[in-house]
């Protein structure tokens, strides 16, 4: 007997290719809109080695952040950032559209299974003039 599979809200986010600061400022955002085990204010740092450096958020899709205080400014990346979403596929897309609102946005790749998506995007500043 088949039962429905209930809508799992968390989409785990890793970051890469991009500065400490600009991982800091797509955390940031999502933070402002949904509920994580980061804080807006956690600022990630490079480790020392050969290997990249990947940062990695969860983020919660059903519920809202906690109250932190802080105004919300304009988040600005100094370059491209590469983000990989992973999780149930309408969490996936609440957050993706969250991140459209902010920034410009291009899909690298996707892998989709039958109860989760895996989705590579490009992320940048949008053009201020």
């Amino acid at each position: 007997m088949n039962s429905p599979v209930a809508h799992a809200p968390q989409v785990e986010v890793v970051v890469s290719d991009c500065s400490p600061q600009d991982a800091g400022s797509l955390f940031a955002e999502l933070c402002r809109h949904f509920a994580s085990d980061r804080r807006a204010e956690d600022t990630p740092h490079e480790t020392q080695g050969a290997r990249p450096t990947m940062w990695i958020g969860t983020f919660d899709t059903s519920a809202a952040p906690a109250s932190s205080g802080r105004a919300a400014g304009p988040s600005h990346l100094s370059g491209p950032v590469k983000a990989e979403l992973q999780g149930e596929p309408r969490a996936v897309e609440r957050l993706r559209r969250a991140l459209d609102e902010t920034f410009d946005v291009r899909q690298l790749g996707v892998v989709a299974g039958d109860q989760e998506v895996d989705i590579e995007l490009r992320l940048e500043s949008r053009d201020q003039g």
